[in-house]
């Protein structure tokens, strides 16, 4: 564990390009949903997680009902109660080795000591005892990448009963409530182009010779 005047903790979050925020949810009195919109215009791409609201947005970001299996996460905050957070980090080390382990931001309440206890011996980067909104605007930090929220992509069942799936490109700002149908998949040009995901696998084996990721949504939709 690093404390709050360690520049490797203000490195290595200004250096990603991605912030997975798990227990970030439609409803907007949770602190969660809220760090979404503290953090919406400071560069990096923001990822919500929560099973529950899978396929809803916040802000134009799509909530995921998990860490997407081929997406590498950089930087993981849990918004959970410790049981959950314990599952989570379990989940992502049995997907990652330390050197390819993201770093670990365990918002007040969401500590776990046993699991705490691991990682120290482990060595695997985490923190305890701080708000990663209140970090970054303490020491003012924003992504070195700047990745500008972008249009995303959402297969929910048809609603008629007919069997098929509805194939949308939704907006890069607003927000939505979970689909009414069973979701399928969601998740945005960076899901699409390296999950590992059914869905995600089939819709890239459609596109034509040269075709972006992003016409290749365009063109389904």
């Amino acid at each position: 564990m690093l404390r709050d005047a360690h520049p490797a903790i203000q490195g290595v979050i200004s250096e990603a390009s991605s912030i997975h925020i798990l227990g970030a949810g439609i409803k907007p009195e949770r602190p969660a949903h809220q760090a979404v919109h503290d953090l919406r215009d400071k560069g990096w791409r923001l990822v919500p997680v929560h099973p529950n609201d899978a396929g809803g947005a916040i802000l134009g970001r799509p909530v995921r009902a998990s860490i997407e299996d081929g997406i590498q996460p950089e930087v993981v905050v849990f918004f959970l109660a410790p049981e959950r957070a314990k599952q989570a980090v379990m989940e992502l080390i049995v997907k990652f080795d330390q050197r390819t382990m993201p770093l670990l931001w365990f918002q007040p309440g969401s500590e776990h000591e046993g699991v705490l206890e691991m990682l120290n011996e482990a060595g695997i980067l985490h923190i305890v005892d701080d708000c990663i909104v209140r970090f970054i605007q303490r020491h003012h930090l924003t992504s070195q990448r700047k990745v500008a929220p972008s249009p995303w992509c959402l297969q929910i069942a048809s609603d008629d009963g007919s069997g098929c799936s509805v194939w949308t490109v939704e907006s890069a700002s607003d927000s939505k409530n979970p689909p009414a149908t069973a979701l399928e998949w969601c998740g945005d040009f960076v899901d699409l182009q390296q999950s590992n995901h059914t869905v995600a696998r089939y819709v890239r084996s459609l596109a034509e010779p040269g075709e972006s990721i992003e016409a290749l949504a365009h063109r389904l939709s």
